[in-house]
């Protein structure tokens, strides 16, 4: 019967036979109580949904001091106005969530960390953790002292195409040391795709977003490439922003490119709200072969003698990785520990990185990063 049981669950099964199978653990019965902080970051839509079809995960709470941001999603989601809160301790007292789930701005992310905190609760955000390094150390400190994980959400890190492209280079290293990181993140900007108002609002605040481009889709780059190079920060990063759409962005960059250099390697960032279609995609190029991960599904790869590139399909990642709420739910519930890009120890040499990207186009030169 446990082998049974251990081939239903690889295959998603097992809860639809549970009543056949030996009775789950405590822990396995109950639903993940998950609150959010904040319906500011336009990522919330697609993370409601997904919680709602989830028997997994139970929604326990909403806090957003925005009365009509509470309207516009109870009506879309069917959502009760009992879940809805102004005030965020005030939700996390009355509801005591496992974990919650942050769409504030970035600049907001420190204190709804330390609110948890003080409450012994997880946090998972959108990208990227912070808008500066002393944002991030507060972060690190508040976690560090409520004992909380601190998880950082990036679309990318659920790409198939990673996982694949890691195992071969970092696991197999079918081409040896890696020499060359591209990475080309962005679409053709918020206003153009049609954001939110309220999304857009913050995204174009070079306080509450950090920077434009830079920091929303340089993070990206930046989270990729440290995990790449196993957690190491870059010797030194230097960075060119603009604006090619004043009239749209003036108070923000709209085009990025970052320079990171490491012992041996070297890797570019190229974030923009100016590319014709949306894009995620990373090219690593090792010593005799390299790997192209296009999107989320495809990996083209050229390895030492092969005359032309081979397109291959990447293989599904583990269940607890395929998703951020996944994820979630494997960490709070003790099955896995942060790690490689959600991690917070990634997420703070990417915004040593983005800090140091800042000041670099701010003031033309390169900046090093000291330990």
């Amino acid at each position: 019967m446990r082998t049974l049981i251990a081939v239903l669950a690889s295959l998603g099964l097992l809860a639809a036979l549970s009543s056949a199978a030996e009775p789950p653990g405590p822990a396995a019965e109950q639903p993940l109580r998950l609150a959010i902080a904040g319906l500011v970051h336009g990522h919330v839509e697609g993370f409601l949904r997904a919680a709602k079809s989830r028997p997994g995960a139970a929604i326990v709470g909403i806090a957003d001091p925005d009365p009509a941001l509470h309207r516009k999603y109870a009506q879309r989601h069917g959502l009760p106005d009992s879940l809805f809160f102004s005030d965020l301790e005030q939700m996390l007292d009355r509801v005591k969530p496992e974990a919650v789930a942050a769409f504030t701005s970035t600049l907001d992310h420190a204190r709804v960390v330390e609110a948890c905190a003080r409450r012994h609760i997880h946090v998972m955000m959108e990208k990227p953790l912070a808008v500066s390094v002393e944002h991030a150390r507060a972060i690190q400190r508040a976690a560090a002292a409520g004992g909380i994980h601190v998880i950082v959400n990036y679309e990318t890190t659920w790409y198939r195409s990673h996982g694949a492209l890691w195992k071969l280079l970092k696991e197999e290293r079918i081409g040896g040391a890696i020499r060359k990181m591209v990475a080309m993140d962005g679409h053709q900007g918020p206003k153009e795709i049609g954001v939110p108002d309220e999304f857009f609002g913050w995204l174009t605040d070079p306080v509450r977003n950090g920077a434009g481009a830079l920091y929303d889709f340089g993070c990206y780059g930046a989270n990729l490439m440290t995990w790449l190079m196993d957690g190491r920060p870059p010797l030194t990063v230097t960075a060119v922003t603009q604006r090619l759409k004043p009239h749209v962005y003036p108070r923000v960059d709209d085009e990025a490119t970052i320079l990171v250099e490491y012992p041996g390697a070297q890797g570019i960032v190229q974030a923009s709200w100016n590319w014709p279609f949306s894009r995620k995609d990373l090219d690593v190029y090792g010593e005799s072969a390299y790997a192209r991960a296009v999107g989320g599904g495809l990996l083209r790869v050229r390895r030492s003698g092969q005359a032309d590139e081979e397109a291959l399909t990447p293989a599904e990642l583990p269940a607890d990785e395929r998703d951020s709420l996944a994820y979630l739910a494997a960490v709070v519930r003790g099955r896995l520990k942060p790690a490689g890009l959600s991690s917070l120890e990634n997420n703070l040499v990417v915004t040593e990185i983005l800090e140091a990207a800042r000041e670099s186009a701010r003031t033309g030169r390169k900046v090093p990063l000291s330990r």
